[in-house]
């Protein structure tokens, strides 16, 4: 499996055989899985805590949805995170990992987005709740497009680079 480019990995040094790339390739996407759980957990955890706190009872309704909405999300994202873990377990010693790897690909592809999803609506609601409805929209579009942006064009520009550098 090619990382970009029209070499080979073995033309561009890597000499691995399939079993160990897809071995690489699994750790690749646990790592990132742990990167993006741990976020997710410690904004969960702070969204856990609001309805503790004095202020929490003067939300309007809207408010009110937008914060059981972002629990939801939260999660959302944290089940299907573990869905690699739980595709892992029961495929353990099946021989499958390149089918595990790819599945694996698509769950970190959909907590990523999920991920954009509540960390805007997060900024959504606590600019809500602190500066209003304008500010909530404001602050949670340019949160959710900054990070479509940033996550999309960086990645595009290195797929790029490592093109031309192979022509």
């Amino acid at each position: 499996m090619s990382t970009g480019g029209t070499g080979s990995d073995t033309e561009r040094g890597r000499h691995e055989t399939p079993t160990e790339r897809w071995d690489r390739n699994w750790v690749d996407i646990q790592q990132e899985l742990r990167i993006v759980q741990t976020g997710t957990q410690i904004l969960a955890g702070f969204l856990l805590t609001l309805p503790f706190q004095q202020r929490f009872t003067s939300l309007t309704d809207r408010q009110e949805t937008i914060y059981l909405v972002l629990v939801v999300l939260a999660v959302v994202v944290t089940v299907v995170a573990l869905s690699a873990v739980a595709t892992h377990r029961l495929v353990f010693r099946q021989r499958q990992k390149h089918d595990l790897v790819r599945a694996g690909n698509i769950i970190l592809i959909v907590t990523l987005i999920a991920s954009a999803l509540l960390f805007s609506g997060t900024v959504l609601f606590v600019f809500d709740v602190v500066l209003g409805r304008i500010g909530g929209i404001v602050g949670g579009a340019a949160v959710f497009i900054g990070t479509g942006v940033l996550w999309t064009s960086l990645p595009f520009a290195l797929r790029r680079t490592a093109r031309d550098e192979t022509d």
